[in-house]
């Protein structure tokens, strides 16, 4: 079923996440056999959202909005992507209409959060198959994703004795780029240049990313080398193009700067703004990220980098090292941090509110440190040497287009979702069928049914009230307070059906119910019970 595509919800293009998922649903317009696209959202507004990027992007296919409250309709597209790795809810769904109608495929992206690593551990009790998939987008977060897995089924085979688990696949899957977006434009690098105020000799270092010390990358290691590049000779400009979380953390960068690397100059570029990001990629000679914080799983920002064929400096952290090839593509910084046994005081204190998501990965990288001489010797040498920047731009420009270009990235997705086909087809079931309820989100009329004097019964008996007219019934379900209701309660014309059914004379629920026909039987109980509400109904007990 790899000729249609199902996502879930619509990316905004905000957040880092969010700018991946714009880039992957671009992916999705290019393709050229993909007959149609479904989004599965709980209202129009985000199917509209949706259809609106595909078509901005070129999509000419068809484009459908499938409500949240009929999953079953998935079945066509085969499998729902879910831009991130919680996909045990969507599990959950699933279970009531069939676990074999539709696979659902989610993806790591920032897996730092303790609302993400609950969710990851909650997979080992959710319905999840093996024809469902969380794709990993760099080894060293599949390495932390299974350690969430085993340390959670350590957890359950000691409490409950639970010794069989079922896992989704953990395809390693990296994101991608539109590598054609970062193509160097010579005639702008000139114009670039001067509006920056770089000299012709300055050798450029560019950092593209969130300006955060606590959530994205420390600068200080950074900044030290660099000055060590400049003292050295090299006349060293730094870009920093991203932005800055307040004022205080603009300040403290600066602070730093003036400090750390007094004969380098510093310029600060916003990346929201569409000129100044531009020129920050053409008027660079050499990218440098060197992320310290759990935060990161992947990183985008190297491989547009890459694809604009700048030389990357980076960290050798996370999947960055799946990006970049040491010596090759630029230069991996070796990192080093403690051990387990070293911060379970830090995720304690984000989990008691005392400190943020930010400080918990500030807390944490600040025991994160890289090797400073081999920094220092990475900066040096490209800051000197401008044919061996070519050269590693170059090689660094063929490895995206050949390996993370969306366009390929996108076949590989195509590829697994084509195997969780065959998985959902031919997989066994590992244990019995599981009840169709979900114990955690039942049915209010269930879980609190002992709260009334008496239920609603098909044994129970309903006549309508002597003044009841469909009149009246337009009034009260027009007054504000039950009109927010709508959605819940059967429509004027189902209430019509009832009063005609009922007419003059009691009958029972069942009888009732055969007497309209095929109906929303759950939403047509919930509409006697408003009728009553009204006082346009009576209801009373009857004999089974």
């Amino acid at each position: 079923m790899t000729d249609r595509f199902a996502f879930h919800n619509a990316p905004d293009g905000h957040s880092g996440r969010e700018a991946a998922g714009a880039g992957l649903l671009r992916a999705v317009a290019a393709a050229p056999d993909l007959e149609a696209v479904g989004c599965f959202a709980g209202g129009q507004a985000h199917a509209a959202e949706g259809e609106r990027l595909l078509r901005e992007y070129g999509y000419a296919g068809q484009v459908e909005w499938i409500a949240q409250g009929h999953p079953q309709d998935l079945e066509r597209y085969g499998t729902l992507y879910h831009p991130a790795p919680g996909i045990e809810r969507l599990a959950w769904r699933r279970l009531g209409i069939g676990e074999r109608r539709y696979s659902l495929c989610g993806v790591t992206h920032a897996t730092a959060g303790h609302a993400v690593m609950s969710s990851l551990a909650s997979l080992l009790v959710a319905p999840v198959r093996s024809w469902d998939a969380v794709i990993c987008t760099s080894r060293a977060v599949r390495d932390s994703v299974r350690r969430v897995l085993e340390r959670q089924a350590e957890y359950l085979s000691a409490r409950l004795g639970a010794q069989r688990f079922e896992l989704p696949q953990l395809p390693l899957i990296p994101l991608g780029v539109h590598a054609a977006d970062f193509d160097a434009d010579p005639s702008r690098r000139d114009a670039a240049r001067e509006r920056l105020g770089i000299a012709g000799g300055d050798v450029v270092f560019l950092f593209v990313g969130r300006l955060s010390f606590c959530a994205k990358a420390h600068p200080q290691q950074m900044f030290v080398a660099l000055e060590r590049a400049a003292q050295n000779g090299a006349r060293v400009h730094l870009v920093l193009c991203g932005s800055f979380a307040d004022d205080a953390v603009d300040k403290a960068f600066h602070e730093a700067a003036a400090q750390l690397c007094p004969s380098v100059r510093l310029s600060v570029l916003d990346s929201r703004d569409a000129t100044d990001e531009s020129d920050a990629w053409a008027a660079a000679d050499v990218f440098i990220s060197l992320a310290d914080t759990v935060q990161e799983t992947f990183g985008q920002a190297p491989l547009a980098a890459m694809a604009a064929g700048l030389p990357c400096i980076v960290s050798d952290w996370d999947g960055y090292r799946d990006i970049v090839r040491d010596g090759v593509d630029g230069y991996l910084i070796p990192t080093v941090m403690p051990g387990a046994g070293a911060g379970l005081d830090l995720a304690q204190r984000y989990d008691d509110g005392v400190d943020s998501h930010d400080t918990y990965c500030g807390h944490t990288s600040q025991a994160v440190a890289l090797d400073g001489a081999a920094l220092a010797q990475a900066c040096a040498r490209l800051a000197d040497d401008a044919a061996l920047r070519r050269q590693l731009g170059d090689h660094a420009r063929r490895r995206v287009r050949a390996e993370f270009d969306w366009a390929v990235v996108f076949g590989r997705y195509r590829a697994l979702w084509r195997e969780l086909d065959e998985r959902r087809r031919a997989d066994a079931a590992l244990g019995p069928a599981l009840p169709p309820s979900v114990p955690d989100r039942l049915d209010p009329f269930e879980l609190f049914a002992t709260y009334p004097t008496m239920q609603i019964t098909p044994a129970s008996m309903v006549e309508l009230a002597p003044d009841a007219s469909l009149a009246l019934l337009r009034q009260y379900r027009e007054l504000a307070i039950n009109r927010y209701a709508h959605a819940a309660l059967p429509t004027l014309e189902e209430f019509g059906q009832i009063f005609g059914s009922i007419e003059s004379r009691p009958m029972q629920v069942d009888e009732l119910l055969d007497a309209l026909g095929p109906c929303d039987r759950a939403t047509l109980l919930r509409g006697l019970a408003w009728l009553c509400k009204m006082d346009l109904l009576r209801i009373a007990a009857g004999q089974a």
